[in-house]
């Protein structure tokens, strides 16, 4: 007989794909021009009406690509949770997306064209990040310990910043202003064609993960009993923290750095669906592309027409619920 937590998990799918859809109605109808529901319609319907160009080209896309970095951001943030049984683990607290952030500024400095050589220099800065994390975690030969390894990440994150900061300092005023509005993250540069490419890298590391869900259930067990059970520990962590890390560096090439959300979402729907990964993933993707369509929407509505970087309004939720987190871990 199913219980209530099985219950709930079975109806969260649903419900948050409803919530998915009135947020992405809501993301289209908001900004510095305000739509009705029929202008919405309209302009998708006819190529010539009044607000066809800003809803077609701007605001889908832009709503578009919100969801599914989001997604694919909570997405990360759930996997390496269970991989280093830790509430607290998350891209942007691992060093993950101060590396890929690091690797696209170097990218650009250097002068490579934008695009795929900028996303394969911040995969590189991300899976550098990480290696370094994980190589001051297990120093002298012990185990690795989830908590160190969550201060190696700040500490490596705070490394990459200032080296980031550095090279943008000897950088032009044009190329400084442009590159430290999108490292605080943000939505202002999406289009179809980002969109695609940003679909393109993120699809095969989100399905890489969701083949991984039972081996992440057993790693959340513990190591030896997940190797009892007949998973290869280290396989499946290598394959997981390369997943999360070319999603990380995804999201960067694509909008920046935004923090937290796969800190967030995920601890959220824990209490919810529960820890069964089959159902936590992708409960985790749509609610996390549906708190980041809302914080990009606040981004653009608080202060219209100046528009806040969505970096901000994520780290404005999700420094509380890490206070709150890590007070408990602690204890």
């Amino acid at each position: 007989m199913a219980g209530p937590g099985t219950s709930r998990a079975r109806l969260a799918l649903p419900i948050l794909l409803i919530a998915a859809a009135i947020a992405a109605v809501l993301g289209v109808m908001l900004g510095a021009v305000p739509l009705s529901p029929m202008a919405i319609l309209n302009a998708i319907r006819h190529a010539d009406a009044p607000d066809a160009s800003i809803v077609r080209d701007l605001r889908l896309p832009r709503v578009a690509l919100a969801f599914v970095v989001g997604g694919s951001l909570s997405v990360a943030g759930a996997s390496l949770q269970a991989l280093l049984r830790n509430p607290l683990a998350e891209p942007w607290l691992l060093g993950l997306s101060g590396g890929a952030s690091l690797g696209a500024v170097v990218a650009v400095a250097i002068g490579l064209p934008p695009g795929w050589s900028v996303a394969a220099c911040a995969t590189i800065g991300a899976l550098a990040a990480i290696a370094l994390v994980y190589r001051i975690s297990v120093v002298a030969g012990r185990r690795l310990d989830p908590r160190i390894l969550l201060l190696a990440g700040v500490v490596v994150g705070a490394f990459t910043a200032a080296v980031t900061s550095a090279l943008l300092v000897i950088a032009d005023p044009f190329t400084f202003h442009s590159a430290t509005v999108w490292l605080f993250g943000g939505f202002g540069r999406s289009s179809w064609s980002l969109l695609s490419h940003f679909v393109l890298v993120a699809i095969p590391a989100l399905l890489l993960i969701g083949w991984l869900a039972r081996p992440l259930d057993l790693l959340a067990l513990g190591d030896e009993t997940a190797a009892t059970l007949g998973v290869g520990v280290e396989g499946t962590r290598r394959l997981v923290i390369i997943a999360a890390s070319v999603l990380t560096a995804a999201t960067v090439t694509a909008a920046g750095v935004i923090g937290f959300v796969g800190l967030v979402v995920p601890h959220a729907l824990r209490g919810i669906v529960g820890p069964i990964h089959r159902s936590l993933l992708p409960a985790a993707f749509v609610a996390g592309g549906v708190f980041t369509i809302l914080a990009d929407m606040a981004a653009r509505t608080i202060l219209r027409p100046v528009e806040i970087p969505v970096g901000v309004i994520t780290a404005l939720v999700g420094v509380p619920v890490f206070a709150v987190l890590l007070r408990r871990n602690l204890r």
